[in-house]
């Protein structure tokens, strides 16, 4: 299966949102138990790699996803999007059998 890819938006974004951290800093993705489907994401701003990550590099940009994450995230694509109602890092994962209603949580 494929590897999780980082669009050009969201590789943009990462940049500006870890421009004030130290280097090595990136966007670290996990998949967490809850949510009203059972998944949901969470996306934080890391100072850095483990040992263990999957480390995902676009542009200067670096993705960081957790080895028990990454199994539901591979083939998916991490991506910035400007919407009227927000803006916000999005996972588009072809794994995900379904959604909530507001698209926070998921099931496989």
């Amino acid at each position: 299966m494929a590897d999780v890819a980082l669009s050009q938006a969201a590789a943009a974004r990462i940049k500006a949102v870890v421009a004030g951290e130290p280097p090595g800093a990136g966007l670290r993705v996990a998949v967490e138990g809850g949510g009203c489907s059972g998944f949901q994401y969470e996306i934080a701003v890391a100072p850095g790699a483990n040992a263990d990550d999957h480390v995902v590099e676009r542009d200067g940009a670096r993705l960081f996803v957790d080895p028990v994450s990454l199994p539901f995230l591979l083939g998916s694509e991490v991506d910035w999007v400007d919407e009227l109602i927000g803006a916000a890092f999005k996972v588009k994962n072809p794994n995900a059998k379904s959604s909530c209603g507001c698209g926070v949580s998921f099931s496989i």
